[in-house]
């Protein structure tokens, strides 16, 4: 099993639907669970924490744990069916110290962990058949590339040069200012 993190959530390029990342410790495989926008601010309200004046399902989730006896050891997602993640909760009884696991959402199961700080486990399996890879250094490097490119270009010079991809833009004259504008650049 591989402990995973939360990386954050994103947005599919194509559907706009929310996706949670869980990320590997070597911060090398990425995998992208697609969920719902309600999932997704359950997810988001544990990622940064917040107390909201009234409990929400999984505050009060947490609650019940607590009241019950029970405390969350750690989350296991463990396969992958029909396109579905599968998840369980494996849960201790803080008296006896008994096991027990429940079947859950993963989206659940994440939301559950962020507010318990608990662990969020992936089996082996799952993370080699659900990553996508993530090259760290590589995005780092077209970053500082990028910011370096910025540095050294002046808001006129990339005005000029998209002017010369696409001459026939409305609004721009030639030397990159605005019609009407008096020569001011854009900017």
């Amino acid at each position: 099993m591989v402990e995973m993190s939360v990386a954050g959530i994103a947005l599919d390029a194509a559907s706009r639907s929310p996706i949670v990342l869980l990320r590997d410790p070597s911060g090398r495989r990425q995998v992208p669970i697609w969920i719902d926008q309600a999932q997704a601010q359950n997810i988001l309200s544990g990622i940064n924490g917040e107390q909201p004046p009234r409990p929400l399902s999984h505050d009060l989730m947490v609650s019940l744990l607590r009241a019950g006896g029970l405390s969350l050891e750690r989350v296991i997602i463990h396969a992958i069916e029909d396109n579905t993640f599968r998840a369980v909760l494996r849960l201790t009884t803080t008296t006896t110290g008994v096991s027990s696991e429940l079947d859950a959402r993963p989206s659940d199961a994440i939301a559950l962990a962020l507010r318990t700080g608990s662990a969020i486990w992936m089996l082996e399996e799952v993370v080699a058949d659900a990553s996508i890879p993530v090259d760290a250094e590589a995005d780092a490097i077209d970053q500082e590339d990028f910011r370096r490119f910025l540095d050294r270009t002046s808001p006129a010079q990339l005005i000029r040069h998209l002017r010369s991809v696409r001459p026939s833009e409305p609004g721009l004259e030639p030397d990159g200012t605005e019609e009407g504008s008096g020569g001011e650049p854009i900017g």
